[in-house]
């Protein structure tokens, strides 16, 4: 019945272009559509249940890590249909699952309305551009957007390391290796190390989680490579602050100075529901432009807003202005505007003054122009 019912379980997830699926006991399984949970119409699951649709997929290497250290997490295919990013976990004693759907298919900067520098920064020839964002706000996906344009249009060398691989590259105009963590090598510093040996352009590290990582990542953006990562912070100036914090204070001087001059661009972004359903991002697009580098030695990151919102001209842009965007265009809900934003007080003002016809960015507009 496992078997059975995890196929049956995952054609839903791609007919219903559910993002997530959440198996666990005493619940019904829950698809995550459109950013919501809603339970499927089938039996509550018993500890039976859950054990059996983990061991259907389920490589033993992660059965018996999930023995030793209570979860596991691995990548897996559905045929042709979709990929899947698996957490296997223990709760209560018992077996969870969570299912992650990792499309087959690449979107475009346009269909995820990514901001149009991006182009630009990812063709630069060395440099650090960091996507930035809470868990499932796309960042995979946007950097899967950003290897795929370049392999499609440029001849390069890339590397991606990853926990574990989610979207997988075919060879285009570039050639792309895809390393996973624990598979192929056994942790991110030592695979960036590995890297810099192998001819890359551009390196994708999936996440700098600690000093070794952070630090091999912006030597290598430093000596001529591009290099993309990735952060859980929400806004453009947290994440130089948190990359600066991981570092003890006797070094917070000298990285200040590698990370102005290897910096090229913080992209932070945020998932809300889309009217009248689905799901659209919202970004914060930061450009490291000199002055900005100057802020980010002199440390005086909080200025940088003020940067990003005097930088349109660059293609910088403000989380709240974008979120502001989104609900002028019809397609958010204002409650879900305001959830994602990092100054809601004064979004709900903005929006309740543009309800009665005020628009405060109008007069600036003029000015700039």
């Amino acid at each position: 019945m496992g078997t059975v019912l995890i196929d049956k379980l995952l054609q839903t997830v791609v007919t219903q272009r559910a993002s997530d699926l959440h198996i666990t006991v005493g619940s019904p399984p829950m698809l995550r559509v459109g950013g919501r949970m809603r339970p499927l119409a089938t039996k509550v699951l018993e500890s039976s249940d859950t054990n059996a649709l983990m061991k259907s997929i389920t490589p033993e290497r992660c059965q018996q890590e999930l023995q030793e250290v209570g979860g596991t997490d691995f990548g897996f295919a559905f045929g042709e249909m979709a990929r899947f990013r698996v957490a296997v976990f223990k709760q209560r004693g018992n077996v969870g699952l969570v299912l992650r759907r990792i499309p087959n298919e690449f979107l475009t900067f346009e269909q995820l309305g990514l901001p149009p520098v991006i182009e630009q920064l990812i063709q630069r020839p060395r440099g650090l551009i960091l996507v930035t964002g809470p868990t499932g706000s796309g960042k995979t996906t946007s950097l899967a957007s950003m290897i795929n344009w370049i392999n499609g249009n440029k001849d390069r060398h890339i590397i991606t390391i990853e926990d574990p691989i989610e979207y997988y590259h075919k060879h285009l105009k570039s050639l792309v290796n895809q390393r996973e963590i624990g598979i192929d090598v056994p942790d991110f510093p030592e695979a960036i190390r590995r890297a810099l040996r192998m001819d890359p352009d551009i390196i994708l590290v999936g996440e700098m989680r600690d000093l070794a990582t952070i630090q091999a990542a912006v030597t290598a953006a430093e000596t001529g490579h591009i290099v993309f990562g990735t952060l859980h912070t929400n806004s453009a100036e947290g994440t130089v602050n948190r990359i600066i914090d991981v570092f003890p204070k006797e070094q917070q001087d000298q990285i200040r100075t590698q990370l102005s001059v290897a910096i090229i661009g913080i992209l932070a972004q945020a998932l809300c529901p889309r009217k009248p359903k689905g799901l659209v991002a919202a970004y914060e697009m930061l450009v490291v432009t000199p002055a900005i580098s100057n802020l980010i030695r002199e440390n005086k990151t909080y200025r940088i807003n003020s940067s990003i919102q005097t930088g349109r001209k660059h293609g910088m842009i403000l989380m709240d202005d974008s979120l502001f965007n989104l609900w002028r265009q019809g397609l958010v809900e204002e409650e879900d505007a305001l959830e994602k934003s990092h100054k809601p007080n004064d979004l709900r003002e903005r929006i309740e003054l543009a309800k009665k016809g005020i628009f405060e960015d109008e007069e600036e507009e003029d000015e700039e122009e």
